[in-house]
């Protein structure tokens, strides 16, 4: 007997939830800063890199274990996962920052500045020096090279 009492209730269209994506965007752009592969994260794993394109879009969610090795893999504290979230979304740049030593965000800094071809490459190319003092001269370099107020 079919019951009356039945509603058919219309499928919710599934959206990721706003933090998710930012945690995923998150493993994303350490991913590239490291010039990794998907593929190549998803063997330090154990997932396919269709499961790392899930996490990266925040279609799934990251689960605290999961959270633990991507730390472990992409060689960043937890924290840096929910660094930069906006704060309607819970985060506050300026607790992150004091935390984590770090000053005010600069003039003429934006978060696009990180995801340019340019500024992945030259990221890239830094953590290629294998030697830590040379390392550290080129940055030295660098920092000579750049404008003071």
């Amino acid at each position: 007997m079919p019951s009356d009492d039945i509603v058919e209730r219309p499928e919710r269209e599934h959206r990721p939830s706003p933090i998710d994506v930012h945690v995923g965007g998150r493993v994303r752009l350490r991913r590239t800063l490291l010039g990794m592969s998907q593929e190549k994260l998803g063997d330090a794993l154990g997932l396919t890199f269709q499961q790392v394109q899930k996490y990266e879009r925040g279609v799934n969610r990251i689960g605290a274990s999961r959270l633990f090795d991507l730390s472990r893999v992409l060689d960043v504290p937890i924290g840096f996962f929910f660094d930069d979230m906006p704060d309607a979304l819970g985060g506050s740049q300026h607790a992150a920052r004091r935390s984590y030593g770090l000053a005010e965000q600069q003039e003429g800094f934006d978060d696009e500045t990180l995801h340019r071809r340019e500024t992945l490459e030259l990221v890239r190319a830094y953590y290629r020096i294998n030697d830590p003092s040379v390392r550290k001269r080129v940055f030295e370099l660098i920092k000579s090279l750049t404008p003071t107020d």
